[in-house]
């Protein structure tokens, strides 16, 4: 049986996929490697997928039903799905809008549509975001917590996503399972995330950018321990009980279950790049919010997740990660 991966060429759809096929699975992969950040780093995490075993990819658009319901009438053994794909990022969807509907709300639901008639599907777990916390004032964020004040498009459309996940658990007995990622980082991470931004502007000699005076604080949460929750999560999917009327369809945080201040986080970078960032402060910016800090406990008990690595023990690796991939 095959997990189906879209998104395999993000960030963390390519960390998944390596350790899905660590563990002897077969990983079909789906991503348009579109040009939101640069795609020569999208097909080098690809390169490296393509000569795994047990790999094979498709490069389409989510949104785009012909493809994507051919890639599900020819692999009926897709026994899981890990929905990553997604337009990313708050401030890009104050600039590209349609880019949000069109990727986050239509590409869910063709997927969704797709997925319901698939014979032998265990589990879907998608991508949400801590930001749908929007902006909500009680730390630590909670699944239980209000989450219909977006302050971003970004989240608005994540949000929907959830609720499309419900409407399909309970109209098609779907097994859903939505995933709350906060701040991920690491080595082979986003361009437009701040450890990378930081890194590549500190060692170009370049002021860096820091939001609301410096006074910002993230739930820094390292690839590794984002990819365990993960897996964790889809070999556990949402069960009703005894036949009855509970919905499959559940939503989880995944986070490091700490808030960090950012100030903290440039002074790790500091001291292992060697230099003294030139910071330029800068106000708040529109759908941005000052915390964010997960509250993991549910996770904690119905899949086991703990996070382990501390950003003083993670940003030495991503550092160390660019200065080998860009020399």
């Amino acid at each position: 049986m095959a997990i189906l991966v879209t998104g395999v060429a993000g960030f963390i759809g390519a960390s998944l996929s390596h350790v899905l096929l660590d563990q002897g699975r077969e990983v079909v992969g789906i991503d348009n490697v579109n040009d939101y950040y640069d795609p020569i780093l999208k097909e080098t995490r690809l390169d490296r997928l393509r000569l795994r075993d047990g790999f094979t990819f498709h490069k389409m658009d989510i949104a785009d039903r012909t493809p994507v319901e051919e890639v599900f009438t020819h692999r009926t053994d897709i026994s899981g799905i890990v929905h990553l794909a997604g337009q990313a990022g708050v401030r890009y969807s104050l600039v590209n809008p349609y880019a949000y509907t069109h990727s986050n709300i239509e590409g869910h639901l063709v997927l969704m549509e797709a997925a319901r008639r698939l014979r032998d599907l265990k589990h879907f777990v998608y991508a949400s975001s801590s930001s749908v916390y929007g902006a909500n004032t009680d730390f630590p964020f909670s699944v239980g917590d209000r989450t219909d004040c977006p302050v971003s498009l970004y989240a608005a459309t994540k949000k929907s996503m959830e609720l499309m996940s419900e409407a399909y658990a309970r109209m098609w007995m779907l097994p859903m399972t939505g995933l709350r990622f906060f701040t991920v980082y690491g080595p082979w991470g986003r361009p437009d995330m701040a450890a990378f931004i930081f890194i590549q502007k500190m060692l170009a000699g370049q002021a860096i950018p820091v939001f609301n005076n410096g006074d910002m604080k993230r739930d820094f949460t390292y690839i590794d321990d984002i990819v365990s929750g993960v897996v964790g999560c889809l070999d556990r999917p949402p069960i009703t009980i005894d036949g009855g009327n509970e919905v499959p369809h559940a939503v989880y945080n995944i986070g490091n279950n700490k808030s960090e201040n950012l100030m903290d986080f440039i002074a790790i970078l500091e001291r292992e790049l060697g230099i003294k960032a030139d910071i330029d402060f800068k106000p708040m910016q529109p759908g941005d919010v000052r915390e964010t800090f997960a509250d993991i406990e549910s996770t904690r008990r119905d899949f086991g997740f703990e996070p382990t690595v501390t950003i003083a023990e993670g940003l030495p690796k991503v550092v160390s990660w660019y200065r080998d991939y860009y020399g």
